[in-house]
């Protein structure tokens, strides 16, 4: 294999790594990671190296006791070098693990399933000032925001604007005197006040009164400069301001918003969660724990398992929880609602409810109290999660139920899983109900 082949195997890293995660998901020992550190074993790439032609070697500086032969740079083998037993595996073993942080494995799950999943945040934890984008009509002398008021100021000069020649020009029409020029003005709609024609006529000369025998005389002897054509020629030489045009710009508050998130895992640990169904629970919370902590800045986990009754937990006893007693799923959401209401409000927190069971629940509970609680906790996401190795057993209907109430809803997801095989495509219809 040559140089030109690693280089292709180098191209495909990314994709086997995505691959090797997906693998590790379904089947990977995930006890040896940790919350703030992912580890998924990779298939290992033989780094390419360069070699010198076998006719080359040798005879070029090999210092005392080199043989022809030896490679050129190598140190030699020294008495005592690889000639100890060791114990087969003590070394060497953490090259075969990629090490990443949830961070990291958020981004990859998101390249393996094709999510773009954008945290909301939500609790304030700063208020900054950003750019000057807000106006107010008062404020210090260096605010003033002089564009917006010379743009005011040019605006009505362009609106109050005539051709002062030409209406001068209709006070010399003989019989003409103030009230038929400003009566003629305002149906040429020409912005004159009647103050002005009266101080422009009594500074007209006598002799100029009648230089016209007609406005249509006048009309068609002078021509009317239009505004922007004025403006071009001679420019402005005064902008009326007035003091109701000023606006002074201030700063926008800018709130940085902290992405918080609660996930609240809910387990039935009664007597029918044998060990295939526990392990499903914990390949399926595992791999979603690990993604919402790398994707919000602060992640918080309650561990709520239950039987006909629920309690709190801590994590490292949460998938190993075995009862002897009935089910009662709605207990767990009770208490769940009394947790999230006294510690996360929603107002602060982002919350996922994710619940996991072999489907089977006391009589009426989905519908009259399960169904009911979920419509009442606000969550980013409720989800629940089916786990039958061995197929449905004939009373295990609460995922069916609960699907086919929410099927309309866009917060509620329900998933499948009897093996290994089905919990990266089951974590994807979780998330993906979010992201959609």
């Amino acid at each position: 294999m040559g140089l030109k082949d690693d280089l292709e195997r180098y191209r495909d890293v990314g994709e086997e790594r995505r691959q090797d995660l997906a693998e590790f998901i379904q089947y990977g020992d995930l006890g040896q990671s940790r919350g703030d550190s992912v580890r998924i074993p990779i298939k290992i790439v033989d780094l390419p190296e360069f070699e010198y032609d076998q006719r080359d070697q040798g005879g070029v500086g090999q210092g005392e006791g080199a043989e022809e032969g030896d490679p050129v740079g190598q140190p030699q083998p020294q008495p005592g070098d690889g000639d100890e037993d060791g114990e087969p595996g003590e070394e060497g073993g953490e090259h075969e693990y990629y090490e990443m942080d949830p961070e990291e494995f958020a981004e990859e799950l998101d390249e393996q399933l094709g999510l773009d999943l954008e945290p909301k945040g939500k609790k304030v934890i700063e208020e900054k000032e950003g750019d000057f984008t807000d106006i107010t009509r008062t404020g210090p002398s260096s605010t003033l925001d002089f564009e917006r008021l010379f743009k005011k100021g040019l605006k009505r000069k362009l609106a109050m604007d005539f051709d002062e020649d030409y209406v001068r020009e209709a006070l010399k029409v003989e019989g003409w005197g103030p009230a038929t020029v400003y009566e003629w003005t305002r149906e040429q709609n020409m912005p004159v006040s009647k103050a002005w024609i009266d101080d422009a006529y009594e500074d007209l000369p006598a002799d100029e009164k009648a230089v016209w025998d007609s406005i249509e005389e006048m009309e068609d002897n002078v021509e009317k400069v239009e505004t922007s054509q004025r403006i071009r020629r001679e420019g402005v030489d005064q902008i009326p301001f007035r003091r109701e045009d000023e606006r002074y710009r201030y700063p926008e508050i800018v709130e940085e918003r902290e992405k918080n998130v609660v996930v609240v895992n809910i387990r039935d640990v009664s007597g029918s969660m044998r060990q295939k169904k526990r392990e499903l629970v914990e390949r399926t919370f595992t791999p979603l724990d690990w993604y919402l902590t790398g994707k919000y800045d602060n992640a918080e986990f309650v561990y709520i398992a239950h039987d006909a009754d629920a309690w709190e937990v801590e994590r490292d006893e949460f998938f190993g929880i075995r009862s002897g007693g009935g089910t009662r799923i709605s207990s767990a959401y009770e208490l769940a609602a009394e947790i999230l209401e006294e510690e996360y409000p929603w107002s602060e927190w982002n919350r996922y409810v994710f619940a996991a069971g072999d489907s089977e629940n006391s009589s009426n509970d989905t519908e009259e109290k399960v169904i009911p609680l979920m419509e009442q906790i606000p969550a980013n996401l409720h989800a629940y999660v089916e786990t039958q190795p061995s197929g449905n057993a004939i009373n295990a209907t609460h995922a069916e139920e609960v699907e086919r109430n929410f099927r309309d809803a866009d917060n509620v997801a329900v998933a499948y899983v009897s093996s290994p095989e089905d919990v990266v495509d089951a974590i994807y219809d979780i998330l993906s109900t979010e992201d959609q």
